[in-house]
């Protein structure tokens, strides 16, 4: 999940938007899973479009 959305969107990313991401990497794999799923509240410091578009789960490819 994670790294597909750092495929789908990484390449248009600044500054801000990579620091975020690598913040995200130091978190739990679960925590991550719970706040793109919509079962855990999101951290503030996560909250904002890239959350947006990372809850969205549509760059995930699910095999048919």
């Amino acid at each position: 999940m994670i790294g597909c959305f750092f495929d789908r969107y990484g390449g248009e990313w600044g500054e801000a938007e990579i620091a975020w991401f690598e913040a995200l990497l130091d978190e739990e794999d679960a925590d991550i899973m719970g706040w793109a799923l919509g079962t855990l509240a999101i951290p503030d410091e996560y909250v904002g479009p890239q959350m947006d578009a990372f809850r969205k789960l549509d760059y995930v490819e699910i095999p048919r």
